[in-house]
């Protein structure tokens, strides 16, 4: 057996955290808190040495383990882990979301603590594993488990139509993923292995040979169950239920990490897997980014709930982040990746103002604030912030992302002007209803005497804010440093679709 690699090490932690918050039953509630933080907290930090020992010169696979699971003859199913530029910077927004939303529960989770904290930890295993996975079928069980804690966190201590939207978040994700697993299966059986590094090679060399419409089919299923969970219009109904019933913590990681496993699939197996047929559905998947956009835009702009109009508004920056996928060039696919790290903590951030505010007022409603800066400036200062990271000012990290993104789309030999015309159009509207948000809930005058002794942030609130608004500002003003980790990685990818694609067509 090949030696323990620290990926492995940092992977396997939060399963640990949950054994000795399952049988240390002696533990206080408060106890739980810590030892459920501490756990978090050692995680990223060992994260950041995962981050520190990479080589942003290799394309390849790094601090891999590769282990026999499932073995026959005619196949093979492994215990096969490594990161590279592609996933690197989302295993670090998972180990980075996950301390700030167990810190953000301290006050709020009263009940069951010692259930509600392993699932915590449970989740970050699982969301960990989808990431750093080079099995197709080691993914998927990943990718499956992880529906489990977000199921139960949502439906028991989610608000008044929890159990609604937890059946609803889990059927919708369920579905698509039953389709991808026929893929897989296909997939798999036909290579005589799940590992999608071999699988690649396979199919590069003419070894594995695919036709056009059997590719596109398993492309497509693949496809459905990615853009369930991203979630693009039109398959995005479960997500405002979702964010509006789950806890605050919940919310935060759904947005934070748990849609972007549905964006980075496309970029680990769709595009690597079958590339001919991402060239032939991009203008396609585009049309989809583009509308889910705009549609995202205007809806939240309508909303009378705060965290429904955040909600929406995640439609409509994913959008951004596909289309960059689907402009199928270096640009495009690293502003995507970029995006995808800045939407988990622009949107996790807002969505921890919003709990600020309920735990305050027991309301989501726009219509039950107002002046709130004048009560709570510290928390108002902070909001700014993040609000404008969330609209794209330059100097902060929205804005790279999406800048990168357009570029992208205007140089894609796939894609027409238009999209990128629409999608620009798209950072206007976000402006729109972020600052009509910021607007009512925190200027004018203080309307209800509710909102008049409102205390500002405790200690607990705001480190748990303090980590989102020095990122934000470190990717908008250092964006290259993220950038140079992605670099090699990407432009191997990119290489290797248009080879692939050359290949494919020319048998």
């Amino acid at each position: 057996m090949d030696d323990i690699s620290l990926v492995t090490v940092v992977f396997m932690l939060p399963v640990v955290g949950v054994a000795a918050l399952l049988f240390l039953r002696t533990l206080s509630d408060q106890a739980i808190r810590w030892t459920a933080l501490t756990f978090s907290l050692v995680t990223f930090a060992l994260s950041l040495l995962v981050l520190r020992e990479f080589d942003s010169g290799v394309a390849g696979l790094q601090m891999t383990n590769r282990w026999d699971w499932i073995t026959s003859d005619t196949f093979s199913i492994s215990f096969y882990v490594g990161v590279d530029g592609i996933s690197i910077w989302l295993l670090l927004l998972t180990t980075f979301i996950m301390p700030i939303a167990i810190l953000s529960s301290f006050n709020a989770i009263k009940e069951r603590v010692r259930l509600y904290y392993s699932f915590m930890l449970m989740i970050e295993w699982a969301m960990m594993g989808v990431f750093i996975a080079q099995d197709l079928f080691l993914f998927y069980v990943f990718w499956e488990v992880s529906l489990i804690p977000m199921y139960f966190l949502i439906g028991i201590w989610g608000s008044e139509n929890r159990i609604y939207a937890a059946i609803k978040f889990f059927l919708y994700t369920m579905a698509g993923s039953l389709i991808m697993l026929l893929a897989i299966l296909w997939l798999g059986n036909k290579a005589g292995t799940f590992a999608v590094p071999d699988i690649v090679d396979q199919i590069r060399n003419g070894s594995l040979v695919l036709d056009t419409n059997t590719a596109r089919w398993l492309f497509l299923a693949f496809a459905v169950a990615f853009a369930v969970k991203v979630p693009m219009w039109p398959l995005h109904s479960w997500l405002p239920d979702a964010h509006v019933q789950a806890p605050t913590a919940g919310s935060v990681i759904l947005a934070g990490v748990m849609l972007k496993m549905g964006t980075y699939g496309f970029v680990r197996f769709n595009l690597p897997l079958f590339p001919e047929a991402s060239r032939h559905f991009a203008p396609y998947i585009a049309t989809l980014a583009v509308i889910g956009i705009i549609y995202g835009a205007w809806v939240s702009y309508g909303q009378d709930n705060i965290k429904k109009l955040v909600a929406y508004s995640s439609i409509s920056h994913l959008g951004f982040v596909m289309l960059g996928i689907f402009a199928l060039n270096s640009a495009g696919i690293e502003g995507g990746i970029l995006q995808m790290v800045n939407h988990g903590i622009s949107t996790g951030g807002l969505f921890l103002l919003v709990g600020v505010l309920y735990e305050r007022r027991h309301t989501r409603m726009l219509d039950a604030f107002g002046g709130i800066w004048k009560v709570m400036p510290l928390y108002s200062g902070i909001a700014l912030v993040i609000v404008l990271s969330s609209m794209g000012l330059p100097g902060l990290n929205g804005f790279v992302g999406e800048f990168t993104i357009l570029l992208g789309s205007a140089g894609s030999d796939v894609l027409s002007m238009v999209f990128t015309a629409l999608a620009a159009l798209g950072v206007i509207l976000a402006a729109v209803y972020m600052l009509y948000m910021f607007n009512t809930v925190f200027m004018g005058a203080v309307t209800k005497d509710e909102n008049k002794t409102l205390p500002d942030l405790n200690w607990q609130e705001l480190w748990s804010l303090v980590p989102i608004l020095i990122m934000v500002f470190v990717i908008g003003l250092q964006a290259g440093l993220f950038f140079h980790l992605m670099d090699t990685s990407v432009a191997h990818l990119v290489e290797q679709i248009g080879a692939t694609a050359t290949a494919v067509a020319g048998r």
